[in-house]
């Protein structure tokens, strides 16, 4: 696991607290932190519920090396899979909430989406364009000279 903010904490203490987080999104559906927090936690909540809607042996022993508890680890391939089964990602929503009073961090909501009690609803699928069929190479040229600037002659006029 690469690639993470600091959160100037030792890496030990760093993973701890993102697998504790993962585990209570999971459990609880919605947590209040940081906004830098919330982002990371997306990255790996949304990796978690991959893997539960994966439901292979290998994707609960890698989702249970993560999370914390076993209620989690049921939570997540049952009810979760079931329920994104047919969305390819995006799985989670972060929504900025307050500034913090103490050090004025910016504080955050992160919950899953398509549940009920959430703060703002998901947003309908966007229609895909409809596909056209691929053209030969023949006719994309022909209809490339036509469509095109007309090209300029380079002969030159000269008056010799």
């Amino acid at each position: 696991m690469t690639k993470f903010r600091k959160f100037n904490r030792p890496t030990g203490h760093r993973m701890s607290m993102l697998r504790t987080m993962v585990s209570q999104l999971v459990k609880h559906e919605r947590i209040e932190t940081t906004v830098a927090k919330a982002k990371e936690i997306r990255r790996l909540a949304d990796n978690m519920v991959q893997l539960g809607k994966e439901g292979t042996l290998s994707a609960a022993r890698h989702a249970a090396a993560f999370v914390r508890g076993d209620d989690v680890i049921h939570k997540l391939f049952t009810e979760l899979a079931y329920r994104y089964k047919d969305r390819a990602g995006g799985y989670t929503r972060v929504l900025r909430t307050r500034i913090r009073v103490g050090d004025a961090a910016p504080m955050a909501y992160i919950e899953f989406i398509d549940r009920k009690d959430e703060l703002r609803q998901a947003k309908p699928p966007t229609p895909q364009p409809p596909q056209r069929p691929p053209l030969d190479p023949w006719t994309r040229s022909r209809l490339s000279r036509q469509l095109g600037p007309p090209k300029e002659n380079k002969s030159s006029d000269s008056d010799s």
